[in-house]
């Protein structure tokens, strides 16, 4: 009997026999009939979504766990924001072990897919998209996990986001794979998260190919233990049409992969091409904070085994021509701008002996001294590899079971 009992419990815990499909066709009212169905569904539910055009003019949102919104394919079913009113996201998650999958998201006024306070979002096999090509005017983020744990992103398309095209932000245990970003201001960034695996992706035409930063004054700081392996990091060469004032208007156009005030960063085994600025980046934040918990440096970052092809060749970077001239013309793959010292907020001046594991170069020290301020003595030096020691690599990321099935 108590056999019975339990296996019945999980049963009912998992959806069990109430767990039905609501099937949903895009024409005439599909705004109201999409967003009852994400309503009325139960934990174990599938909304599944025709083949066709969902003209739709509002966001969507769904709050309860364990559903899962599938469509016939991202080329198949395209849920078209063209007519949004609102400057909401094109859809919002906000429960958990939710599976988003099979389907397009074009021209959202806001966001495309976010999830906010989500355990085990799963976002697999989606095109997020602005039709009209890169403008500062289009929604920020593509894909836009923040504030969750054990997130999922694979076989996401991204283009035209005017911030990030797969962004995730103040999260925690990621995986970010065989995914394509491209014509972005920045393809991929993880910032402010603890342990992400980004792997298998191709991050091309973006300003900035991918980004693993560390930002101030947020409820999560402190980022760390992130792999970045196995991506095809090439031809990132869209001019950055970020809005002023975002942080990554200042990635200079052309940049692979960059580095900024993170911690236990290992780079490794990708291949980066056709990135103008430089291959790999790697740099302290910059602009003035005031939280007394927040350090501006990169530090422990191992960068091995990559395979460059022509970078450096036209940096868009302040003094990047000149220097770029001084060595010949073109850059070395990695740059760090060689910052150790800053101004604590309580006025302090504190300094940290950032711990590089550059194995492969050369590599561009800029040796700046004071943050943001050039040294008034040191001119930009370039070195064979800056290796202060070898570094444990972080741990794979593991998703809980069953979240990480095919």
């Amino acid at each position: 009997m108590k056999t019975i009992v339990v296996a019945l419990a999980a049963a009912l815990a998992a959806g069990g026999a109430s767990a039905k499909t609501i099937n949903v066709a895009p024409g005439q009212g599909a705004q109201e009939r999409l967003q009852a169905a994400l309503i009325d569904a139960a934990p174990g539910d599938v909304v599944r979504l025709a083949a066709g055009r969902f003209e739709l003019t509002d966001g969507l949102s769904l709050d309860v766990a364990r559903v899962t919104i599938a469509g016939a394919g991202p080329e198949k079913t395209v849920l078209s924001f063209d007519g949004q009113k609102g400057e909401a996201e094109g859809l919002l998650v906000t429960s958990s072990q939710v599976v988003v999958r099979d389907l397009a998201v074009e021209n959202a006024k806001g966001n495309g897919v976010k999830s906010k306070g989500s355990d085990q979002i799963s976002l697999i096999n989606l095109r997020v998209e602005w039709t009209g090509g890169p403008k500062a005017t289009n929604g920020a983020y593509g894909v836009y996990p923040v504030a969750s744990t054990n997130v999922l992103i694979d076989r996401v398309v991204v283009r035209g986001a005017s911030d990030a095209g797969i962004y995730v932000g103040q999260s925690k245990n990621i995986i970010v794979r065989n995914s394509r970003a491209e014509f972005n201001v920045a393809g991929i960034e993880i910032e402010n998260c603890y342990n992400a695996d980004v792997h298998d992706n191709v991050s091309t035409h973006n300003a900035g190919g991918i980004l693993v930063f560390d930002l101030p004054g947020l409820p999560q700081m402190g980022g760390h233990s992130t792999r970045v392996f196995h991506n095809q990091v090439v031809d990132n060469d869209t001019p950055n049409f970020a809005p002023k004032g975002n942080i990554v208007a200042g990635v200079p156009t052309g940049t692979g992969i960059m580095v900024m005030a993170n911690r236990d960063v290992h780079v490794f085994d990708n291949t980066i091409d056709g990135n103008g600025s430089a291959g790999v980046m790697l740099v302290a934040y910059l602009q003035a904070f005031s939280d007394p918990a927040y350090n501006p440096l990169p530090r422990d970052i191992a960068v091995h085994g990559n395979h460059y092809g022509h970078n450096g060749f036209a940096p868009t970077f302040p003094g990047g021509a000149d220097l770029a001239k001084a060595v010949g013309g073109v850059l070395p793959p990695v740059i760090w701008d060689g910052i150790e010292t800053w101004t604590h907020p309580a006025g302090a001046d504190e300094s940290i002996l950032a711990q590089l594991s550059i194995t492969e170069g050369p590599v561009v020290n800029l040796r700046l001294k004071v943050q943001g301020t050039p040294a008034t003595q040191a001119w930009p030096e370039v070195v064979p590899t800056l290796d202060r020691g070898a570094l444990p690599e972080p741990p794979a990321v593991v998703l809980p079971v069953g979240q990480d099935a095919p």
